[in-house]
């Protein structure tokens, strides 16, 4: 996810060291706040749960301070190239349009590319925690896709 010369649609390190300082000041608010855009409940109309919102937050919480620290060095900064360039089995990438936590252009629309026969379904709208917000759809997605 870290832009580079190699990917240049990807996002300044000064992004992730901003998520770094956030866990580190105030852990508990930060996955607070953060709730909101990964469910996408601060867009218009938005009908996600406070219980959603609160289950997200315990589950950050649940995580020791230098685990997501070192989580956050490996979601942004390990270039996964290579690992999907080796994929030789049926793919399914699945990312919404309107996530706010992983840009699509640097994410699916470029992994599908990578990965030899990949298909790419992207949801209009739907936000980075789809598997809860679109439950209903990735699984009529998933089921034919494992069938077939």
């Amino acid at each position: 996810m870290l832009k580079t010369e190699a990917n240049p649609a990807g996002l300044p390190i000064e992004a992730f060291d901003g998520i770094r300082a956030g866990v580190l000041a105030d852990r508990s608010q930060f996955f607070k706040d953060l709730s909101a855009q990964f469910y996408g409940a601060n867009r218009k109309d938005s009908k996600v749960s406070q219980g959603l919102r609160d289950s997200f937050w315990l589950q950050g919480m649940q995580g020791g301070f230098n685990a997501l620290y070192d989580c956050i060095k490996a979601f942004s900064e390990t270039d996964q190239t290579e690992d999907l360039e080796k994929f030789d089995v049926p793919t399914l990438i699945i990312q919404g349009d309107d996530d706010q936590i992983v840009p699509i252009r640097a994410a699916s629309l470029l992994s599908s590319k990578i990965v030899k026969g990949s298909i790419l379904k992207v949801y209009p709208g739907a936000p980075h925690g789809l598997c809860s917000t679109h439950k209903d759809q990735v699984n009529a997605d998933l089921l034919p896709f494992i069938n077939a």
